[in-house]
């Protein structure tokens, strides 16, 4: 299925154009494997990780059969419902179905929480094709009789599994109990676990099951870094990394709100754009933040572990470590971000000496080392050093320093998207 191309997927001639004006030539292997059956109309199970390509493993058939069977919708209702467990991924599903729809002239609406409620129930009064939508924001205005769910002919549970970790369940009932029993359903989930399957017996009919890799194998398409430095030379080492023309989007973690804004402060004296996300950010800006960051008004994000939960952004060309987690699955989760649907990406972490027992950690639940460079201007030998005090040599592999002054010393390597990335060395 690599090669396949998408002119063979059977999309109608506008849904294909817009899918060309994206870019995308070839579908990722869930979409591959996902769109022939969903566009006869089969229930499907899809267990695939954000980054894969799922959204539009799902947006495209859902167009296509609504474009194809067009009809009136009645006031409050929708025909499709899209069910995310976060506020940013029902946004990012949302552009998806706008962008890949463009030529069709369907309507779609957008139900969350965190925002006022009235701009919600207006996009509604009349009925829409499409309603992406976060369970509680939905149950609360179907409540209020702002939403009916009696004409929904798709329905898809995306991220199931996130679902259920959010405590969703009750609300997810809910929703499925409000539903016509003749419809098609979709569920996607990272894993399949006891529960996800058993919540799947009762919602689908009959289902066709498509899997892609496991996750294991974005994280290995990142190209990793780790630099020592010590913390009063980081900000100055990140402007001295974002010179690189080849940083194109890049998403910078820091471990506290205040460290985001304070950072976003001094790159801007810098002349370099970035925006800050973070939960003490109104659901407004986190959203404006998001689509400038999304459309390249602004090169750098900066952003907290809980904030860039469900940030799903093309083309993260890097992953900037600012401050390493305190939590070593986070780092695994932060890393993802980069090298989705198929590309490469790059991973540069910053460590200090207080942060040496973070990277051991982080160490441990990889079962390797991460690769250290020394090749810049800011090295720090007491960072480097510190392991020592921990009684654990660590064997980190060493990227040589041969000139930390090279203006070229972190530009990634050159070639096709998908391409591993990595420095010059």
């Amino acid at each position: 299925m690599q090669n396949q191309s998408f002119d063979e997927l059977s999309l109608s001639a506008p849904i294909f154009r817009a899918v060309k004006a994206e870019g995308y030539e070839h579908p990722t292997p869930i979409q591959a494997a996902a769109i022939p059956h969903l566009l006869t109309g089969r229930d499907l199970i899809g267990c695939a990780q954000t980054g894969t390509g799922k959204t539009a493993a799902f947006a495209l058939p859902i167009l296509q059969r609504l474009s194809a069977g067009r009809r009136n919708v009645q006031p409050r209702c929708a025909r499709a419902l899209v069910l995310t467990p976060t506020r940013e991924l029902a946004a990012q599903v949302g552009v998806s179905f706008k962008t890949y729809g463009r030529y069709l002239g369907l309507t779609h609406a957008l139900v969350f929480g965190g925002v006022g409620q009235h701009p919600q129930v207006k996009a509604m009064s009349r009925g829409v094709d499409v309603l992406v939508a976060t369970p509680g924001r939905l149950l609360d205005l179907m409540n209020q009789r702002h939403v009916k769910l009696s004409e929904v002919e798709v329905f898809v549970l995306d991220e199931a599994d996130r679902m259920l970790d959010m405590g969703f369940l009750p609300d997810i009932k809910k929703v499925i109990a409000a539903l016509p029993a003749r419809r098609q359903t979709l569920l996607f989930s990272a894993t399949m676990a006891p529960e996800i399957m058993k919540l799947a017996e009762g919602m689908l009919t009959d289902p066709v099951k498509v899997a892609v890799s496991p996750p294991a194998s974005t994280v290995e398409r990142v190209d990793e870094r780790v630099l020592f430095v010590d913390e009063g030379n980081k900000r100055a080492l990140l402007s001295e990394l974002l010179k690189d023309p080849e940083i194109d989007r890049a998403l910078v973690f820091t471990r506290t709100k205040h460290g985001a804004n304070r950072l976003v402060k001094q790159l801007g004296q810098s002349t370099v754009e970035a925006r800050a996300i973070h939960g003490n950010k109104s659901q407004t800006a986190r959203m404006a933040a998001l689509e400038d960051f999304r459309a390249g008004r602004c090169r750098v994000l900066v952003a907290t572990d809980i904030a860039a939960r469900g940030i799903d952004v093309d083309r993260i060309t890097h992953v900037i470590n600012y401050d390493l987690p305190n939590e070593p699955e986070s780092y695994v989760h932060r890393i993802g971000r980069t090298a989705r649907a198929g590309a490469g990406g790059v991973a540069i972490s910053f460590c200090g000496a207080d942060e040496r027992l973070f990277l051991r950690d982080i160490e441990r639940l990889l079962k390797r080392p991460v690769p250290v460079c020394e090749d810049h201007p800011y090295h720090s030998p007491r960072a480097a050093s510190a392991e020592r005090a921990l009684g654990k040599s660590g064997g980190a592999k060493i990227v040589s320093a041969r000139n930390r002054h090279n203006p070229n010393r972190f530009k990634r390597a050159a070639g096709r998207p998908g391409k591993k990335r990595g420095w010059s060395r």
